[in-house]
């Protein structure tokens, strides 16, 4: 993650936190140089991006405002992230929960073959999660991974966080992620997890995650009630 992005994760919990209350100041350029030991024009790009958030207002001679308000009322997640849901929704000080619908182990169709470049007789962990933010019902996660690229997993660990586990307890590095988000029609198990409507679109994102040896260690599908989730990219100039 680019340092701007690190320092404007930090100051962005500062003021969901209150640490830098709405209406005061935040702390003067110089002072964020020294602290997070980057360059100006490093930390300039951290309050560009609260800027563009909503979170503050810059004004030449007047200092950095802390605003009451973001721009963004949703769960909004970076588009080009992928390190799980756990770790986005702690970078907006919100509370994750996770229920277990589905874990077992199966043999994958042939799409999932594909999309995880497995033969026809390779294990796969079939997994669906209903994520929970701040005790909202909020996603409907369908999950395929190698059961021999990802050994191991547990209850336990499917009620926190899977990327914790693969990058922390296997020491996987992932390379990249193939990411396609489109909106569909609510089915059976939007509407009976998700409160959606038979007439409620939702906002799904498809996706592969490969490993640093060119592997795919996971394909997935995450349904999200349209009203209560989104996703951004941000286009900061260099």
């Amino acid at each position: 993650m680019p340092k701007y992005e690190e320092i404007a994760n930090t100051l962005r919990q500062r003021i969901k936190k209150g640490v830098y209350p709405a209406n005061t100041l935040l702390p003067n350029q110089i002072d964020l140089v020294q602290e997070f030991g980057a360059s100006r024009m490093t930390v300039k790009k951290a309050i560009t991006i609260l800027t563009m958030e909503g979170l503050v207002l810059a004004r030449r001679g007047a200092g950095t405002k802390i605003l009451d308000h973001s721009f963004w009322n949703k769960a909004a997640m970076p588009a080009n992230q992928y390190d799980g849901m756990a770790a986005d929704i702690a970078r907006l000080g919100k509370t994750l929960t996770s229920e277990i619908i589905q874990f077992e182990v199966v043999f994958p169709t042939p799409e999932i073959q594909e999309y995880l470049m497995l033969a026809d007789q390779e294990p796969v962990y079939e997994i669906i999660r209903l994520r929970i933010i701040d005790g909202v019902n909020t996603t409907l996660e369908h999950t395929y991974m190698p059961v021999t690229r990802a050994p191991g997993l547990t209850d336990d660990v499917l009620k926190h966080s899977v990327y914790n586990y693969l990058k922390e307890t296997l020491h996987l590095t992932f390379a990249g992620a193939f990411r396609n988000i489109q909106a569909d029609k609510s089915d059976e198990y939007d509407q009976k997890y998700l409160d959606c409507a038979p007439t409620d679109p939702v906002l799904e994102v498809e996706q592969v995650i490969y490993l640093d040896n060119g592997e795919p260690i996971e394909y997935s599908r995450s349904r999200n009630r349209y009203d209560r989730r989104s996703y951004t990219y941000l286009d900061v100039k260099s």
